[in-house]
Order: structure tokens, then C-alpha cells, then sequence
């Protein structure tokens, strides 16, 4: 049986690679990226940052939208990807079912099942990425495509590929 939850958690650590990759890739062709991209970027950086503190009962280290640079997105990204993936990875049944109670960034409480912050936050990031590659090409930058069925298909060529034996 397919986790969705754990694929998604996977699809989006690979989404934030790719973004990373191509904005280090500008860069070193000497592009300069745009502020509005890099803020898109930090938001979804910050906001993997404030789930996994909400979800483990812990104060988040950033603020919804705090701004950072290249080298801050590469920290962000370490410190965040991988550990929500692992986090849905590991999750059982009851974790899945635990309702949690946390304050938005306006102060407005709210109560929501893991499972549903496990769906939520890979969604909300492939949308801001969506905008991000948006606002790259209206600043003259060509974008990367990080869209799910691109990550499955990178998916299934490493399976062909592993199953074809070595001559």
C-alpha cells in the first residue's frame, strides 16, 4: 500500500532540492535573484520551520515571513526538509490521528489532525514554489519544474534503471 503522506513528505524534499539547485545554478551564471522570489522561498522554508514546532510542542525559530538569503534557504532547508519527512515517515496511526491546538502568525487559534498538517504543508509548498518560478521568469530568469509527476517520473527512471543488470 502507497503512504501519500510519506510520498508527499519525500516529493517535497526533492522540490526544495531541485529549487536550491537551480538557484545555485542562477547564481553561479551570475544572475541575481529576485528579493520577491527569495521571500516566496523563505516562507516556505519558515513555514515547514513553524509546523514541525507545532507539532512537537516547541517554539518555531522564524517568523511566517522572515527573509533570507540564498546561504539561509540552504540552512533553512537542512534543518526543516528532511525532519518533516521524517516525521511523516515515521508517524503511526495515532500520531496521524492526534489533534493538535496552535496560534496562527495573527494570533487566531485553531485545532488540526496531524494527518491533514501532513497533507497541508507540501501542498501550500508546491504552491509558493509555483510562484516562485513565476516570478523568476518575470524578472527575465528561467524557472525549474518541480511538479509532483516530474518528481514520480525521476522516480521510475532510477527503478528502470536499478532493475537493468550491469554488463
Amino acid at each position: 500500500m502507497i503512504n501519500t503522506n510519506e510520498k508527499l513528505g519525500a516529493y517535497n524534499v526533492w522540490a526544495n532540492e531541485t529549487l536550491l539547485r537551480h538557484l545555485d545554478g542562477l547564481v553561479a551564471a551570475g544572475a541575481t535573484l529576485p528579493a520577491s522570489s527569495l521571500r516566496l522561498f523563505s516562507h516556505v522554508l519558515n513555514a515547514q520551520a513553524i509546523w514541525l514546532g507545532r507539532l512537537t510542542a516547541t517554539p518555531s525559530p522564524v517568523k511566517v515571513w522572515q527573509e533570507h538569503d540564498l546561504a539561509g534557504l540552504h540552512h533553512w532547508h537542512e534543518q526543516t526538509s528532511a525532519r518533516f519527512y521524517d516525521y511523516v515517515a515515521t508517524a503511526d496511526e495515532n500520531e496521524l490521528n492526534r489533534l493538535i491546538t496552535y496560534t496562527n502568525s495573527i494570533g487566531e487559534g485553531y485545532t488540526s489532525q496531524v494527518a491533514d498538517i501532513f497533507t497541508h504543508v507540501p501542498v501550500h509548498a508546491n504552491y509558493h514554489r509555483a510562484q516562485v518560478a513565476r516570478d523568476l521568469r518575470q524578472h527575465g530568469l528561467e524557472p525549474i519544474n518541480t511538479d509532483f509527476i516530474t518528481y514520480c517520473r525521476e522516480l521510475a527512471a532510477k527503478a528502470a534503471t536499478a532493475d537493468v543488470p550491469s554488463l
